[in-house]
């Protein structure tokens, strides 16, 4: 394993343990060139055979780092750290394995993020979803907004609207 601070190929691991109920193997690592400590992550590979259909009708192998961008750019100066997007892109490839066994379409894989993001982070949400669903105008925009609001509102109990059902604002 390369230091990602030195470059050197020359380390000794400090503490391995499972994580993700077993799937994944986390590494703490001490770089013997300059002392520091770093973590790494292993997982098994070829898990995924999925082939993902873009939307020009292309094919190319399923690739985790893609949804796990996606995530990081939805949710760049957002409280999520970099274990919850591991973990909300385990949640979406798991969904994926479980219910295509080839392949499927990006959109599909848009949707099911589109879906954990919103339970997740709402401002993430909306950002991914303003890309990923291509909004023609600032009303679908809008529009989507709108939604999350009266979704949080009626998740709340007892808590009322704040403008009537005449639509008049203040």
């Amino acid at each position: 394993m390369r230091c990602p601070f030195c470059n050197a190929d020359n380390d000794k691991v400090i503490d391995s343990r499972a994580t993700d109920g077993g799937k994944c193997t986390r590494r703490r690592r001490q770089c013997l060139a300059c002392n520091r400590r770093y973590t790494t992550y292993e997982r098994v590979e070829g898990k995924v055979k999925l082939s993902v259909i873009k939307r020009d009708h292309s094919r190319v192998p399923y690739d985790r780092n893609k949804i796990r961008e996606a995530i990081r750019q939805s949710a760049y100066k957002r409280p999520i750290s970099s274990e919850r997007i591991d973990q909300v892109v385990d949640e979406v490839e798991e969904y994926l394995v479980t219910n295509f066994e080839k392949e499927l379409s990006s959109q599909m894989i848009g949707e099911r993020l589109a879906v954990v993001l919103r339970r997740v982070d709402k401002v993430a949400y909306v950002r991914f979803a303003s890309v990923y669903r291509q909004f023609e105008d600032v009303g679908e925009f809008i529009d989507e907004a709108q939604e999350l609001i009266e979704e949080a509102a009626a998740d709340i109990p007892g808590q009322q609207n704040l403008f009537e059902e005449s639509g008049e604002r203040p």
